[in-house]
């Protein structure tokens, strides 16, 4: 912030002289992040944010970026020729007449409590319009940015327990998975660093360095008083709830339930094991954390699915940590209490093209894929749509990246065809064109 020459051209407003105070406080990156956020609630007259009516508390989405192979993962295609089968065999799984792809072992066993979708399709064969579409539920627009869901979700129904209702795991991979239209206010907390570290911790949870706990408490104190003196001179009633980031910032910070939330460290080390001492082991396991604690959507990346070449080893080195991972997850909320108030989704991009390639692998197709969903109301053990014999086209039941995304917001009680307004004052259906699939729900 640079200063006029002239001092009278330059009167400080409180927030302002916040604003410089803070920096070396709290820490700026989650400070602003809590400014913009308030500042839009109080723009918008929001008031108290509701805890919205869906089935769905909160959402853990799994995202597989590159385009993972719907036939090697939940759509084995066993009586196809070779050159459309591929390399890998299929197996029972707990459900009659189910199969996953052999390096789905365990995620077999917990079919019973899954619905797979085996007829997803779009027409985007490119990863990032694939990505985008996933991400928010619109093709891509050169006119105008969409938000993510995850972005829609913290706008719609805000925070709760001292913790950002919008977590990525571990940071930002896509730009998608960011505001849109929505602006900055509604954006992710993004931890930084991967919880498979062993030095992982998550920045802005600490205090900066020489500051101590009682220090801490005197300039929260410190900045009330601030905080009175500029409101009576100002006297602006808005003021407060403008700047109710700052409560939230030290709310954060601490928040022993909030600091808790984020330390993987503190659970049993039997539990950390059955996830998988990895990146899809921990991703999943903090996230599991974090929507107990109180997160409303968590969204987290895993691997590299863009498998053009020699698929099966590609997908054996990747498939068996998630494989692992997402079934200790599926097991571990189901077991404790959390598996129907929780949606967990499992998506890429796209699928893969039906026919083996020239080098052993399977190129983009956008046409038909699979993906999972778990909790939050849908049902369990069920197999929604199929592909055909050669895994080509939707066999039945299409569903479509609207219909996906309407679905979703249903679940967690956010009416798809609400309107938000743009920038430029227009108004902006949630989904466009979408209908619920009552056929997914329990």
């Amino acid at each position: 912030m640079s200063f006029p020459s002239t001092p009278h051209l330059w009167r400080p407003s409180r927030r302002e002289f916040l604003y410089v105070g803070l920096v070396g406080t709290v820490g700026l990156t989650m400070s602003e992040l809590f400014r913009q956020e308030c500042r839009a609630a109080a723009a918008a007259g929001k008031g108290q944010l509701g805890l919205g009516a869906g089935k769905a508390k909160s959402v853990i989405n799994i995202y597989l970026p590159g385009g993972m192979s719907h036939q090697e993962s939940f759509d084995p295609k066993l009586t196809a020729p070779v050159e459309y089968r591929g390399p890998l065999e299929a197996i029972k799984t707990n459900v009659d007449g189910v199969y996953f792809s052999e390096n789905l072992k365990e995620t077999a066993k917990v079919a019973d409590k899954i619905t797979v979708i085996r007829s997803m399709t779009h027409g985007e064969a490119a990863h990032e319009r694939g990505t985008h579409a996933m991400f928010t539920g619109y093709r891509p627009s050169p006119a105008i940015q969409y938000p993510s869901f995850g972005s829609v979700v913290s706008h719609e129904l805000g925070p709760r327990s001292d913790l950002p209702p919008y977590v990525l795991i571990p940071t930002q991979t896509t730009p998608y998975a960011g505001t849109g239209y929505l602006g900055s206010a509604y954006g992710a907390f993004a931890l930084g660093s991967d919880p498979a570290n062993d030095n992982f911790s998550v920045r802005d949870l600490t205090l900066p360095g020489g500051i101590d706990a009682q220090r801490f408490g005197e300039r929260r104190e410190m900045r009330s008083v601030v905080d009175a003196h500029f409101s009576a001179l100002e006297k602006s009633d808005a003021l407060d709830g403008m700047d109710s980031f700052y409560q939230r910032a030290y709310a954060m910070i601490s928040s022993e339930k909030a600091r808790a939330a984020f330390d993987i460290k503190a659970e049993p080390k039997k539990i950390r094991d059955d996830y998988g001492r990895n990146q899809a082991g921990q991703r999943m396991l903090l996230a599991r954390r974090l929507v107990e604690a109180g997160v409303r959507f968590v969204s987290l990346t895993y691997g590299s699915w863009d498998h053009h070449d020699n698929i099966k080893r590609a997908n054996g080195t990747q498939m068996p940590n998630f494989d692992r991972a997402y079934a200790a997850l599926i097991r571990d909320l189901d077991e404790r209490g959390l598996l129907e108030s929780t949606l967990v989704i499992v998506n890429t991009e796209f699928g893969r093209t039906p026919k083996i390639n020239g080098t052993a692998g399977r190129d983009h197709w956008p046409k038909v894929f699979s993906i999972a969903l778990a909790g939050g109301g849908v049902k369990r053990g069920y197999v929604h749509g199929s592909s055909d014999a050669t895994g080509g086209e939707p066999d039945s039941d299409p569903l479509s990246v609207e219909d996906y995304a309407a679905t979703v917001f249903h679940q967690i009680g956010i009416d798809p065809e609400k309107p938000l307004i743009t920038p430029g004052g227009r108004p902006q259906l949630i989904v466009k064109d979408g209908k619920v699939v009552k056929e997914l729900l329990a």
